[in-house]
């Protein structure tokens, strides 16, 4: 017979005596777990982030869809004054994803953010989690996300007819990338999300903020895989492109082909790209096709870039 240890929930305050000098930080390094848990890849843009008076504990963004998300967390139970900043937040970013971290969601809270849930439209996305601290016996102690609230889609696409509704080629989009996207999580762990867009293009994290691998549906009826380079600033993307670009010729040696290097001087971002020729308007076979090359090269830029980002980055500074 199999004998069972006892599993006990420890006080976060006994792993983090601080909130903002303990947890925040470590929920900084590991907000990819958290956006694992979300289905979602959650890239930080920033800690301590400034609205007026306050200051928002984590500023990120969801890569996939690029949409603003913004995190604020307690090791206590939630309280009123947290959620009125949790909402003078959301408006001081122009968020769509709204994450309240606790230690417990009290019931009231709950409600408003389910609340919440219902009475705004389906781009906004109100998640309440529980961070829980789990040992087995003497054990090392695991950490778990728990989201107790998250948006209802069905629920939300109820209560404002129409709202949700998107033309047959934005839903052609949708269901080609949900197709991608589950291939590339469940066979390949190449990512942490779950729901495809009605969009033309979706982007992936490389663990480094402001760089990330995309396919898309690019004009002149071709399809694109590419490295993107955007800090947020148009001379480090620039140097960074021409730091990589030194590279070219062992780097297109690894792809046994040559790629497309997009310095983009009239724009902010640069990129390096790969094409071939589709549009999303192809027949079910051609678009298997498109998906795989997409999903072959997408692998093939993290295999080649990855390893060398981190050294990349730093001879660019």
């Amino acid at each position: 017979m199999t004998n069972f240890g006892n599993l006990r929930k420890l006080n976060l305050r006994d792993v983090w005596k601080n909130e903002a000098r303990e947890f925040t930080p470590w929920l900084a390094k590991n907000i990819s777990e958290l956006g694992k848990t979300l289905g979602m890849e959650l890239e930080l843009k920033q800690m301590e982030a400034s609205v007026g008076e306050f200051s928002l504990d984590l500023l990120a963004n969801d890569v996939g869809r690029n949409k603003a998300v913004i995190i604020e967390n307690q090791i206590s139970s939630t309280d009123h004054d947290h959620l009125g900043k949790l909402l003078t937040y959301a408006s001081g970013f122009d968020a769509s994803v709204i994450i309240w971290i606790a230690e417990t969601i009290r019931e009231e809270h709950r409600q408003a953010l389910d609340w919440l849930n219902q009475r705004t439209d389906t781009d906004t996305e109100f998640f309440g989690v529980v961070i829980e601290i789990l040992q087995i016996d003497d054990s090392k102690p695991a950490y778990n996300f728990n989201p107790i609230v998250f948006p209802n889609e069905w629920q939300k696409s109820k209560k404002r007819p129409g709202s949700n509704q998107v033309s047959e080629k934005m839903e052609a989009y949708r269901c080609y990338f949900q197709d991608l996207i589950d291939e590339l999580r469940e066979k390949y762990n190449f990512t942490n999300a779950r729901k495809g867009q009605p969009q033309s293009w979706y982007s992936f994290a490389s663990g480094y903020s402001g760089i990330t691998y995309g396919t898309s549906f690019a004009l002149g009826n071709r399809i694109r895989v590419d490295l993107y380079l955007d800090q947020g600033d148009a001379e480090k993307n620039k140097q960074l492109f021409d730091t990589i670009y030194q590279d070219k010729e062992v780097i297109e040696s690894k792809f046994d082909e040559d790629l497309e290097w997009e310095r983009l001087d009239d724009k902010k971002a640069s990129r390096i790209a790969i094409y071939r020729n589709g549009s999303i308007d192809s027949d079910g076979e051609t678009l298997k096709e498109i998906k795989d090359w997409s999903i072959e090269k997408l692998l093939k830029f993290k295999e080649v870039f990855s390893p060398n980002m981190k050294r990349y980055i730093k001879r660019a500074l």
